[in-house]
């Protein structure tokens, strides 16, 4: 049996020495595909593996289809629209994901970015702080779960919505549940943003729900860009000049954006929320772990096909 890394964007040392062991304990080989220049690289790669793990590298049809002993795939983070479920479907490939082992990295990087956004980027100039304001939580998952947390630390007061998650369990949290996205967003300052990118999510995020925001109201979006409807999001900030976006995706039209909106508008240079030491290897060896257990005993806790 053998199981594909394959990552253009490479695992740490320390997880791919942890990953190796996991697979070699169960009696796994392992082959490595990193920094790898192109798809085909990819395709001629899983011909004859049985397991592959990726981390933002796309599993396309024509991947599986390449992959004729492929049983399982697992993408090493919590996101998975880099995988063509369909496709995985189709050949009856397994395709899962590894919820909340990056998530303390992205929790992080969003309060960061909030604290960037309140002190005018770091620029010279007075600023403000966090604590005292309104955070809000747009889908309370594993990420959105620690921002509550991570922000009620600075002293804000925390409001969330997800109409996937009972409203006890936000409110044993001491968070504050909202019935609407309307009314998250009309209520606070700073929204995080942790939506998927889905059919329905797709450009959600728009100028009915940002111009509701209070005065000096600023999204963050350690999501996906595709959730973001831009043109709306030009709009808003054109007719708002106290508003602010700050990203870990960047837009499509991200240097127009910051041209027209300068200090009010910022993006990380390449997407950065899972890229901690500490995610790289627990979403790595999470996702060996669940290989293993899947050959071995049929375990798809975390099947997402």
């Amino acid at each position: 049996m053998k199981a594909l890394l394959a990552t253009e964007k490479p695992f740490a040392k320390a997880a791919v020495e942890g990953i190796r062991k996991i697979f070699e304990a169960a009696g796994i080989e392992v082959a490595l595909l990193e920094k790898y220049s192109g798809a085909g690289e990819l395709i001629a790669a899983v011909a004859d593996v049985d397991a592959l793990i990726v981390r933002s590298d796309k599993v396309t049809k024509e991947v599986t289809d390449a992959a004729k002993n492929l049983k399982i795939v697992v993408r090493a983070g919590a996101g998975y629209d880099n995988l063509d479920l369909a496709a995985c479907t189709a050949r009856g490939i397994v395709a899962m994901n590894t919820p909340g082992q990056n998530a303390n990295a992205v929790a992080e990087l969003a309060l960061g970015m909030m604290v960037f956004m309140a002190r005018n980027s770091f620029t010279p100039g007075t600023g403000a702080e966090l604590k005292g304001k309104k955070a809000g939580v747009h889908a309370y998952g594993n990420v959105g779960r620690l921002v509550a947390k991570l922000a009620q630390g600075f002293g804000m007061e925390v409001y969330a919505f997800d109409p996937f998650i009972c409203r006890e369990d936000m409110e044993q949290d001491g968070v504050t549940a909202v019935s609407s996205a309307e009314e998250l967003y009309s209520t606070c300052q700073y929204v995080s943003l942790h939506i998927p990118a889905t059919e329905q999510t797709k450009k959600s995020i728009g100028y009915h729900l940002l111009a509701k925001m209070p005065k000096g109201g600023c999204l963050v979006n350690t999501a996906r860009k595709e959730v973001i409807h831009e043109e709306e999001l030009e709009k808003a900030l054109e007719e708002r000049p106290d508003l602010k976006y700050i990203t870990d995706v960047a837009a499509d039209a991200h240097a127009a954006l910051c041209q027209k909106f300068g200090t009010r508008v910022f993006a990380t240079p390449k997407k950065i929320g899972a890229e901690t030491a500490e995610a790289n290897i627990n979403a790595g060896l999470a996702a060996a772990s669940q290989i293993v257990a899947f050959f071995k005993t049929g375990d798809k806790r975390f099947q997402v096909n």
